[in-house]
């Protein structure tokens, strides 16, 4: 494909981010007919940011002899490291813990991503957001929709495993889609809720990015609640504090069709409440504050 110059994509974006129905770009008054409008006319504007997304891509391994490659070759790498490491601490079987840990952290990628990138999604948009009449939510779109090119690129990883591993997939595979599809979902609320709150107080950025760090170490990726149920008295206790972690549900219902294992009804529905809430609580905060960022940028 034909690298754009600077002006050929401002062009682009320019053309894509107009009207297509000859009228004025809807009023930002603070309704939630407003905050839902803005979310329509950004998924109708998926040329913009589909087009957005990958000059991301490109734009981040430019001049690189493996370009996107290095997506993959980072993870693999992380994985391989942190499988090795604790399964001779854990003492658990390669073969079982390596899959574990990969889909864990290629799922937890995209929703540190979500969260990290998330709360600064408008700040680094500021030009676009002034000079564009795009809807708000097309930056939001694009940054998840690189987020899933990330995760599409890091599934390679998955399928090799699944070769070397021999790993037994039942029809229950099939569950990780719509389980993907709800992650996307979460990733657009998550993206909006924190990209409005962090432009207005720009000390939550740093705070979101050392609680997600922090919530890497309490969520069940690097280690397993099946092995501290087995060893029993308060260890097997302390394991039940992980169902509190609501990332753990999230990992849960994609995770386990992918690697071959049963996975609990109320996983599911722990997951949907938490979507069900977070759409709400977002669109409560796009109706308030939505036409103000803007001026915060």
């Amino acid at each position: 494909m034909q690298r754009q110059t600077p002006e050929q994509l401002r062009a682009d974006v320019a053309r894509m981010s107009a009207p297509t129905d000859g009228s004025a770009p809807a009023s930002q008054s603070s309704t939630f007919g407003a905050a839902f409008a803005d979310l329509r006319k950004g998924a109708g504007q998926h040329e913009l940011w589909l087009q957005l997304g990958w000059q991301d891509i490109k734009q981040r391994y430019r001049r690189s002899t493996l370009g996107p490659l290095w997506i993959t070759v980072a993870t693999g790498v992380m994985a391989l490291a942190l499988g090795l490491l604790y399964s001779m601490l854990f003492q658990l079987p390669l073969r079982e813990f390596l899959p574990h840990v990969t889909v864990g952290l290629i799922i937890w990628n995209f929703i540190s991503g979500c969260i990290k990138d998330g709360a600064n999604v408008f700040i680094e948009n500021e030009g676009l957001i002034k000079q564009l009449p795009s809807a708000l939510s097309v930056h939001v779109y694009r940054l998840v929709w690189r987020q899933m090119i990330f995760l599409a690129h890091n599934l390679v990883i998955w399928v090799a495993l699944v070769l070397v591993f021999r790993i037994n997939l039942g029809w229950e595979v099939i569950l990780a889609i719509p389980a993907l599809v709800l992650l996307a979902v979460n990733g657009v609320w998550v993206t909006m809720l924190f990209g409005i709150i962090a432009t207005r107080f720009r000390d939550v950025a740093p705070l979101l990015e050392a609680l997600v760090q922090l919530m890497f170490y309490i969520t069940p990726i690097v280690w397993t609640t099946h092995t501290l149920k087995e060893q029993g008295g308060d260890v097997a206790e302390r394991a039940k504090l992980a169902e509190i972690n609501p990332l753990y549900h999230y990992l849960e219902i994609i995770r386990a069709p992918m690697i071959g294992q049963d996975i609990a009804g109320y996983h599911w529905w722990i997951v949907l409440g938490c979507t069900v809430a977070g759409l709400l609580i977002t669109t409560v905060v796009m109706r308030q504050w939505r036409f103000r960022v803007s001026y915060w940028v």
